[in-house]
């Protein structure tokens, strides 16, 4: 009996990497013809990254992602907020990544392809349905470009990690419409530019409506890094957001005027933006939690179940942590309704609370109350918040999200191969 999943993105990879682990059968449909590395920067958190590594992917991870070092927050005058060291220059066991989106991508699908062949990947098939059956479930399968039907395939359970649009996400819950959108539009870029801050860190400034995040994703022997960054700018209430595409252009018109004057004098950010290699336009939006991931034989995954905004790094991260759940699952219950049911039940709640704060801008909101509390920039953060407020505030989103440093450190793999 194999287990069938829709999406080849990180989150179905993921699945099809640690399935294969186990000695579980499984086959992915994606809807594209061709994988390419789409996307921009993304940070991969410990709790993640500490299962890629038990797959076996550590030396891939380090060629092609850099581990970062710090997070710091600043105010839109430029003046220090908060800072921290993150992954293992934080005590964890496993470091945080600062990666390309496409670059972590191709890494999983290579990894995939060595490991388990290309048979178990099918491009050009997107799956339009699924139905429950006396011994199993049934997915069928159409191209995407032209609508051709290209059958239906048995399995034992289907998973759908496709997407934030997910189809079968759309078939279980029909009425629930677009994307919630909370009226921020992103710009994002990557430019070659200085080493900042030490190097390795991951920078905040300004506050939610108006905010600029950076971080190094490669870095040259010429001392400069390509730097990862998106602005952020909230829109007028009647403002209509086009449709969700990571490959629409952006106009520095729509943003840069808002930054003109955010030259720090750890990095100059008009001049980041101008000179940016190219630069894309996304709104900020998730999908509401929902009351059910698993429904009989099939259940969702990643960006399907749960969409949310990129606040925190822990998207692909909580993907990461579905996939490695569901198989654990998946091997100790049985490829069944129970295993899905048990899936659902532990990681569902958990995820759906993230969600939520993120839409309250989860770490994040220490620029809004600095911002709130001293609009006009600060001589000492001391004056405006005290260190034990900027370290709960941080400590409570950790503990949110699975990434209390003791808590991992000291609980084991989700995924023990040999038990």
């Amino acid at each position: 009996m194999t287990v069938l999943i829709a999406g080849a993105g990180i989150g179905g990879l993921t699945l099809g990497l640690s399935l294969h682990q186990l000695g579980i059968p499984f086959k992915i449909f994606e809807a594209v013809r061709e994988i390419r590395p789409l996307g921009v920067g993304i940070n991969v958190q410990p709790h993640a990254i500490r299962e890629l590594f038990e797959l076996g992917l550590e030396g891939e991870l380090d060629k092609v992602g850099l581990r970062t070092k710090q997070v710091a927050y600043f105010s839109a005058q430029g003046g220090e907020i908060w800072r921290e060291a993150r992954g293992e220059f934080a005590g964890y066991h496993w470091p945080q990544y600062s990666i390309h989106r496409g670059g972590m991508q191709m890494l999983l699908y290579r990894a995939l392809m060595e490991r388990a062949g290309p048979d178990v990947i099918q491009m050009g098939a997107a799956v339009t349905g699924s139905v429950d059956t006396a011994t199993g479930v049934e997915i069928t399968l159409a191209d995407r470009s032209t609508g051709e039907t290209l059958g239906c395939v048995a399995g034992s359970v289907f998973v759908a990690a496709d997407g934030i649009n997910s189809a079968a996400r759309r078939a279980l819950y029909p009425d629930e419409g677009a994307a919630h959108w909370g009226g921020i539009m992103m710009w994002r870029g990557v430019t070659r530019g200085p080493s900042f801050l030490g190097g390795r860190t991951m920078a905040m400034a300004g506050k939610r409506d108006c905010k600029f995040v950076c971080y190094p994703i490669e870095e040259f022997d010429d001392g400069t890094c390509l730097i990862n960054w998106i602005a952020d700018r909230a829109m007028a209430e009647d403002y209509v957001w086009r449709e969700q595409d990571w490959n629409r252009e952006g106009r520095l018109d729509d943003f840069l005027g808002v930054f003109s004057d955010w030259t720090f004098d750890w990095l100059d950010v008009p001049e980041i933006i101008t000179t940016a290699q190219s630069v894309w336009e996304y709104p900020m939006v998730d999908r509401n939690p929902l009351p059910r991931w698993s429904h009989g034989r099939m259940t969702l995954l990643g960006d399907a179940a749960h969409a949310m905004y990129p606040i925190g790094s822990n998207g692909a991260s909580q993907a990461i942590l579905d996939a490695r759940v569901l198989a654990r699952e998946l091997r100790d219950m049985g490829q069944g309704v129970a295993a899905l049911e048990r899936y659902d039940e532990i990681r569902r709640e958990t995820v759906n609370a993230l969600v939520l704060a993120n839409r309250g801008a989860g770490p994040d909101k220490v620029l809004d109350i600095v911002a709130e509390r001293a609009p006009e920039g600060f001589e000492s953060i001391s004056d405006v918040m005290s260190q034990v407020e900027l370290e709960e505030a941080a400590g409570a989103y950790k503990k949110l999200a699975g990434m209390d440093i003791e808590a991992l450190n000291a609980r084991g793999p989700l995924v023990s191969v040999s038990s």
